[in-house]
């Protein structure tokens, strides 16, 4: 089936708005929770307070000491599966607050 000229798909619907209005950041910001919640076990996520993207650098704020120790830790791990599946040249750090 052909497209329309005007058919699009929800999602790249949103992509557009959000490359229009400037908030890209914060759309692969929720897919990398997205990401984490289905690769974390549920308690583990739930102490995840908030994953923001600023200037190519991942910001995951935690409230576990004991998580937030084990992806300092595992800081590099991490930074290569984001990069992994959602590119290498969209982020150069992660910070874990």
């Amino acid at each position: 089936m052909k497209k329309k000229k005007r058919e699009y798909q929800s999602s790249e619907l949103v992509k557009s708005f959000a490359r229009i209005y400037g908030f890209e950041g914060k759309l692969v910001a929720f897919e990398i929770k997205d990401f984490l919640e289905d690769y974390l076990d549920e308690s583990l996520f739930k102490e995840i307070r908030s994953v923001n993207l600023e200037n190519g650098c991942i910001i995951i704020r935690i409230d576990s000491p004991l998580l937030k120790h084990d992806f300092k830790m595992r800081k590099g791990f991490y930074l290569k599966k984001f990069q992994d599946k959602f590119g290498v040249d969209q982020f150069q750090d992660l910070q874990i607050l």
